[in-house]
């Protein structure tokens, strides 16, 4: 190999695609590059606290063995994968002292797709207790550090695969999203996180022996999704092109498009006409972190975009969402509250606990509410061709705090309200992003969500992309650790 580690942990994903393809690297050079990085500045942030190297060498040398038409889109990259999503014969906890000795016997449906397209799994991605909450710590692994400032949160509960990416660790890494778990941490890394539509990636438990006795993925729901992040748009592209496409475990998922998404981000297309808010109309945002988000938008008023100041009427995301997510968490966990209450963590317990106050007649309104929301976002991007907003209303905060409890004169009703203006993007379906858009004065990154319309993924790809190009930020990862 003449490329030196340096500069493979520093290429793109389509670079790195682009020199298996040409013979140039071979999957276990990437993996040793991997391994020496993870060697270098793991020990600073935390974000990769399961390797499997074994398995990794193993598979390394089966597609090694492959001809380049049978390699599938990745070709031999490797990929690291969040520890909410089993994978076959490797330590998979959901971040809970529950499962923390649990090993599946089989992988989740995106892993068992993007393994057929050539995905090399060496590491899983440290995660908050069963993804609750956007500070990534738990009682297994504890916290997840910010490479941009090491005293700061990296957002969740994706964390442990946005700051692996900020730091090299991973050229790919997958993400789960309900409340933002893909979007608040892309944020504060300053790395592209991508919630996809319902059904566009399959996702949950592919067969007997992938989830630990006590909990329980529910098939076919219409919030809670898997997605694709990585460092750039592009690279972002190739990662939904491997994890798009049917599986028999998942009810909704859907087939590949006939177009890649990879090529549409090759060939871009700019939106007519652009609608922009600062806080969606439903939340508090940190002053700087809506400046920041409003001069990126500009970026699309370069471009030659129409860009005006409008959203839908989300004001009653609180009553839809929360009531949503409490039956969610007394469907999935209710096991575990009866019999191991004492190990679960106190957001865990609350929200479980929650759904005992809810009845019939609740979850009728919230259904009719969900349905006229829905209707009233789909008429909004009948004009409108992307929104855009900040993706988080706070830059990092401090790890120690376990979430964000107010903001100016506004104080958070529970652990995930500060998350409201990413999940407000949720119940609406619409596939959405976290790009970066800027630094704050004292150095820490902020992003921006960009949305797009009804199964919207490739016109909000190649928005982020013309975006990406024309913006005057450097998006500056990997990076190394950085201590205050």
């Amino acid at each position: 190999m003449t490329t030196s580690t340096t500069n493979l942990v520093n290429m793109t994903a389509n670079e790195i695609v682009g020199l298996l393809k040409k013979r140039e690297v071979t999957p276990a050079e990437l993996l040793d590059a991997l391994r020496e990085r993870i060697s270098e500045v793991d020990n600073k942030v935390n974000a990769l606290p399961t390797l499997c190297w074994e398995r990794a060498y193993k598979d390394a040398d089966k597609i090694s063995n492959l001809s380049f038409d049978e390699r599938g889109i990745l070709a031999g990259l490797p990929v690291a994968i969040k520890d909410l999503q089993p994978v076959s014969g490797v330590r998979s906890t959901w971040g809970s002292p529950i499962y923390r000795d649990f090993v599946p016997t089989r992988s989740d449906c995106l892993v068992e797709n993007l393994e057929k397209e050539g995905a090399i799994i060496y590491a899983k991605t440290n995660t908050p207790e069963f993804g609750a909450g956007a500070n990534t710590f738990n009682e297994v692994f504890g916290a997840t550090l910010n490479p941009w400032d090491t005293t700061k949160s990296c957002a969740g509960s994706s964390g442990g695969s946005a700051v692996a990416l900020a730091t090299g660790q991973a050229w790919l890494a997958s993400g789960s999203d309900l409340g933002g778990s893909l979007r608040n941490p892309a944020s504060f890394c300053s790395v592209v996180g991508f919630r996809p539509s319902p059904g566009r990636v399959a996702y949950g438990a592919a067969g007997a022996g992938a989830y630990p006795s006590g909990l329980y993925s529910i098939p076919g729901q219409p919030f809670s999704v898997a997605g694709p992040m990585a460092r750039t748009v592009a690279d972002v592209a190739l990662f939904l092109d491997a994890l798009v496409g049917t599986h028999p475990a998942d009810p909704i998922s859907l087939p590949k498009t006939e177009k890649s998404y990879l090529e549409a981000v090759n060939n871009p297309r700019k939106p007519r006409k652009v609608a922009f808010s600062p806080d969606l109309g439903v939340t508090p945002v940190d002053r700087e972190v809506a400046d920041i988000c409003r001069k990126a938008a500009e970026v699309f008023e370069d471009l030659g975009c129409i860009v005006e100041e409008a959203h839908p009427d989300f004001s009653d995301v609180q009553d839809i969402f929360q009531t949503w997510r409490a039956i969610s968490f007394y469907v999935s966990k209710k096991e575990l509250l009866d019999n191991q209450k004492d190990l679960l963590k106190p957001e865990v317990i609350w929200n479980i606990e929650r759904a005992s106050e809810i009845t019939v007649d609740d979850f009728a309104r919230i259904e009719l509410a969900r349905g006229r929301y829905l209707a009233r976002a789909n008429e909004f991007f009948q004009d409108y061709d992307l929104l855009l907003c900040p993706a988080t209303v706070v830059p990092p905060y401090p790890v120690e705090q376990r979430f964000v409890e107010s903001l100016g004169d506004h104080k958070f009703s529970n652990y995930v309200e500060w998350l409201t203006i990413a999940y407000a993007i949720t119940l609406t379906g619409h596939p959405a992003l976290s790009i970066p858009a800027g630094f704050t004065e004292s150095g820490l990154p902020v992003g921006l969500q960009m949305v797009g319309g009804p199964r919207g993924e490739e016109n909000l790809l190649m928005a982020a992309e013309l975006y990406e190009k024309a913006s005057t930020i450097k998006f500056g990862v990997p990076i190394d650790p950085i201590s205050s």
